[in-house]
């Protein structure tokens, strides 16, 4: 086995994914999806409105069942991971904001380390330190003892991602961590998590709108269009012409010299 197979953490292999139809077929979102993602990628997931981004994110996370396929972590299906394990292999930050904002910061971020205490759900010294450091890489340790409903929607999505990074998880799966912000702190969480996946060696896959800044950053990217499920690193999808048929070309155009999109007069 090779270096690079060794550190492969992430595979799905001719995944298909959708829901149960009522009359008992299935209905299909996207199929054909082969993957594999090694240990410090930070990696974009992209696609129009509606077209199965969190569908695929709740599969990968067993959120929901797959129609067909294989999906591994470390080489193992995932179906056969106990809860427990899969709670300490991924961790999940989702858009919605924290059910009771009631919490201090350091008492959400805390949270993550559930997966890993006794049964009475004490705190360790290993706990405390996982959550301090937590903290101080995604730089809140400065309200760590301020209210949730106290902070900005920017400094929120921060404290999400201290919770995840707190679990230590060798996955994390953010679902559009940028939604709600503006465009310095998209930016400032999007190179947050590029510098997290590239000192922590951590697989970091989110779902975004924010596709010019996810070329720039990601090690590779997942692009859902009509024309089906592609993935590769940023440059060798623009040679393929795979972002170009994101959006109507009536009104959106990406300009493949400068990786971006825009408006068509």
């Amino acid at each position: 086995m090779s270096t690079s197979e060794k550190n492969i953490i992430l595979e799905a292999i001719d995944l298909s994914i959708g829901y149960p139809s009522k009359k008992g077929a299935s209905n299909c979102i996207a199929k054909n999806i082969n993957f594999q993602i090694q240990a410090g990628q930070l990696i974009g997931l992209v696609g129009p409105n509606g077209i199965g981004k969190s569908t695929l994110l709740r599969t990968l996370t067993k959120m929901q069942p797959a129609l067909s396929g294989t999906i591994e972590i470390h080489g193992k299906k995932m179906e056969a991971y106990h809860p427990m394990e899969l709670a300490q292999l991924q961790s999940v930050v989702l858009t919605e904001p924290p059910s009771s904002k009631n919490l201090t910061v350091q008492e959400f971020v805390s949270l993550g380390r559930q997966p890993h205490t006794n049964w009475l759900g004490s705190l360790s010294e290993k706990d405390f330190q996982q959550i301090e450091w937590a903290m101080e890489m995604t730089e809140i340790s400065a309200f760590a003892h301020k209210k949730c409903f106290e902070i900005s929607d920017g400094q929120l999505q921060r404290v999400a991602i201290a919770r995840a990074l707190a679990q230590d998880t060798p996955l994390i799966f953010l679902d559009e961590p940028t939604t709600h912000l503006d465009l310095y702190h998209r930016a400032y969480i999007l190179k947050l998590l590029k510098r997290l996946s590239q000192e922590t060696q951590k697989v970091i896959i989110f779902s975004t709108h924010e596709i010019d800044l996810a070329i720039q950053l990601g090690d590779a990217m997942m692009v859902f269009s009509e024309d089906g499920f592609f993935f590769n690193d940023p440059c060798m999808l623009i040679e393929q012409g795979k972002f170009e048929a994101l959006f109507p070309k009536d009104s959106i155009e990406f300009d493949a010299k400068t990786g971006r999109f825009k408006i068509r007069d």
